[in-house]
């Protein structure tokens, strides 16, 4: 098992500047000018709160606590729960007192926020603990939600798992096409650590050919593309103690076991971040 890491840009947090920023957007396509409905509510204070209908695993504390802030200041939260926490069905997740209008206004806007990361958190973390008897690490991809993509790497880090490179920046992942227009794996090996000698580089290989081509130019991590289980097996057993191994591609809850059994280091999945199912929450008002 190699100790190689892709890289040290793990998304612990969400930048506070990303979150006011996409709150805003976000109650800007959504409330606009003001909430019409909400003036039909009588003008007073009350107390709502959020359930869960199903487990999951929470993640967007930080967007609901500024869609509040951004809404009406004066509305206070109380959390049962803290991101990164499993919640069962049928639990209060959150309460709120304030306003009455202003929370009927802030209340899909936050719902929003938290279906959706919880929804990343809580698919990252059924595959976690799939493979939790093994030494393979859980990856995303870069397969994000557009403007989404260091919300939803956090709600990753919440479910368990671990963030592959951030974007194009920081780190090499080198592919077929960047390899033919290098003219081949160590010529592109070569440049990029002329370029970045700090920086992890990966390559997709396509062969076990290939695969020792890439151990022999010195890289870090090495993707196997379209491998069949036996041929993980062997790139494995080829690759011990010299570079890490990550697979990639149509993994899922049926498959994931079976290639974390290969002994692979990471196994990168983009369904967690891209076919996501929201979770069912419910907000009650008491008015």
């Amino acid at each position: 098992m190699s100790k190689v890491m892709l890289n040290n840009n793990q998304i612990s947090d969400v930048p506070k500047h990303i979150v006011k920023k996409l709150v805003k957007e976000s109650l800007a396509e959504d409330v606009a000018d003001g909430d019409i409905t909400a003036q039909l509510a009588q003008d007073i204070n009350t107390t709502a709160f959020c359930i869960t209908r199903e487990d999951m695993i929470l993640c967007g504390q930080k967007f609901a606590n500024e869609v509040v802030n951004q809404v009406d200041d004066s509305i206070q939260i109380t959390w049962f729960y803290n991101d990164a926490q499993k919640v069962s069905a049928g639990q209060k997740i959150f309460e709120l007192k304030g306003n009455a209008r202003s929370i009927l206004t802030a209340e899909r806007t936050m719902l929003n926020f938290i279906q959706m990361l919880s929804a990343t958190a809580t698919a990252t973390n059924n595959l976690v603990r799939l493979i939790s008897d093994y030494n393979t690490k859980l990856l995303d991809t870069r397969k994000t939600i557009p403007g989404f993509r260091l919300a939803q790497k956090y709600a990753v880090k919440c479910g368990g798992g671990f963030n592959h490179r951030i974007g194009l920046f920081d780190g090499y992942l080198i592919k077929e096409n960047h390899i033919r227009s290098a003219g081949g794996i160590s010529q592109a090996v070569a440049k990029a650590k002329n370029l970045d000698s700090n920086k992890v580089v990966e390559v997709e290989v396509t062969s076990l050919d290939e695969l020792s081509q890439a151990i022999n130019a010195g890289v870090g991590i090495t993707m196997l593309d379209n491998f069949s289980i036996e041929d993980i097996y062997k790139a494995v057993e080829l690759a011990k103690d010299k570079v890490a191994l990550e697979v990639s591609g149509n993994i899922d809850s049926d498959t994931i076991v079976e290639m974390a059994k290969t002994g692979v280091d990471f196994i990168s999945v983009g369904a967690i971040t891209k076919h996501i199912n929201a979770i069912d929450l419910s907000m009650q008002v008491q008015i």
